[in-house]
């Protein structure tokens, strides 16, 4: 992972999360349920290869080239890490609007 430290915020912030719910609901069970959405999430916000998901939807099924990794170093420096997609929004807001839906639902019950 090139930040480190994102992903040690990120860890911490977990554990703040962890510690909350623990202290709410005094669940081990919802509190393991929530380590287990908080690293699925971190993990997937943080660890993809984003040379191969920062191109076009419809180039996903080809690896990524020697050229296109280089141009993509080039351009990651000074730039922004996040690019808007559209198709990509989508699927981060759907599936990550679900699992924290179900992760509520959950919890508070």
């Amino acid at each position: 992972m090139a930040n480190v430290a994102a992903f040690r915020y990120s860890l911490v912030c977990l554990a703040a999360i962890l510690v909350v719910v623990w202290v709410t609901t005094q669940s081990f069970k919802k509190t393991m349920a929530t380590y287990l959405i908080g690293v699925l999430g971190i993990a997937g916000v943080l660890l993809p290869d984003w040379a191969y998901f920062d191109r076009d939807f419809s180039r996903w099924t080809s690896p990524v080239t020697a050229q296109e990794r280089a141009s993509h170093i080039a351009l990651r420096s000074g730039s922004t890490r996040f690019r808007i997609y559209p198709l990509r929004t989508a699927i981060y807001t759907t599936v990550y609007g679900l699992a924290l839906y179900k992760w509520w639902i959950f919890v508070s019950s």
